[in-house]
């Protein structure tokens, strides 16, 4: 493998690594969420490698050896389970895209549009169950605890499916949809509520012919801790917002760790996410990617298994013949 790097300097938020180098910590807090890659004008970033390989034997040995396992997951996973994606074609709410909505300067233009929006969404990730690729890795963490062996899965979704198929190991690097912070006293609470307030209840149809219900402010889900009564937003990270510098530096620390690294359903265009797993295979790490689609990072990894998670991933966490339970 030959990787070449000509990184002009440290500015750019969503992230500033060199061949070889962690994030460094002095930056962690300024990444960012965004579609933009890191490169910028008057940068040059070539990473170049072998054909990835698609031999499920050849991975399943390197699986078999693997004692720290970082597996990354994007929308592709959940979108097995009924989720839409809100990428491509067709991938919109009404007439808005995800990322005219999901940003701080939509909700404070029109926190009812965005609230719908969200409770739209929420309303779908509580009908849903996890799809075979969520209870593989669920089932992976569990069987290789027992043995010794870590596994831990950093997503991009918001969806807690993980959660719900079993993975205890995570890290929501986007938050979730079932958690709210107040706007005026910045408690973050949990809150499966359906609906979550009673003025949306009924309201999120994703039609484009279907108009904004222009709910008051004052009627939108409040903060109900004593004396605040402030306006509630879902806990997710927005594009343009800062990701938890806490949950980043365990995010770095995984990263530094894993002798594997699994990237699953994500489309590798969303930073800082898209760059993890880059940054592993820089390193010499085995990185297996498994996806509907080719990939911008597929050619940097060492394996890459295309089609659904779902059928892939039972496979290829299935127990090893040479596992053994300490």
């Amino acid at each position: 493998m030959i990787i070449t790097a000509y990184l002009k300097n440290y500015y750019y938020k969503e992230n500033l690594m060199g061949p070889f180098q962690t994030v460094p910590s002095r930056l962690i807090s300024q990444l960012y969420c965004g579609l933009k890659s890191p490169a910028a004008k008057g940068t040059k970033i070539c990473l170049t490698m072998a054909r990835p390989s698609s031999n499920m034997a050849n991975f399943r040995e390197v699986f078999a050896k693997a004692k720290h396992i970082v597996v990354i997951s994007g929308a592709g996973i959940s979108a097995e389970s009924g989720l839409p994606t809100f990428r491509g074609a067709g991938g919109y709410w009404r007439k808005w895209k995800a990322q005219d909505l999901a940003t701080p300067q939509a909700f404070a233009y029109n926190p009812s549009r965005v609230w719908e929006f969200y409770h739209y969404r929420r309303e779908m990730m509580q009908r849903v169950e996890p799809n075979p690729g969520h209870l593989a890795i669920a089932e992976c963490e569990a069987r290789l605890h027992k043995q010794g062996r870590r596994v831990m899965v950093i997503t991009q979704n918001i969806d807690e499916l993980h959660r719900k198929a079993g993975t205890k190991n995570i890290l929501e690097i986007h938050g979730s949809i079932f958690k709210t912070r107040c706007t005026s006293c910045g408690v973050v609470a949990e809150n499966h509520k359906s609906p979550i307030c009673p003025a949306l209840s009924g309201k999120g149809a994703p039609d484009p012919e279907t108009q904004d219900a222009t709910i008051p402010v004052e009627k939108l889900p409040r903060c109900e801790e004593a004396a605040c009564g402030g306006l509630l937003r879902p806990h997710v990270v927005w594009f343009g917002e800062n990701l938890d510098p806490s949950i980043l530096e365990e995010v770095d620390r995984e990263l530094a760790l894993c002798d594997l690294c699994l990237v699953v359903g994500t489309s590798s265009v969303v930073y800082p996410a898209a760059m993890f797993a880059p940054q592993v295979s820089a390193r010499g790490v085995p990185v297996a990617e498994f996806n509907m689609e080719i990939t911008p990072a597929t050619n940097t990894f060492r394996f890459h298994f295309q089609g659904p998670c779902g059928k892939i991933l039972p496979e290829a966490l299935a127990p090893h013949e040479t596992e053994t339970v300490s």
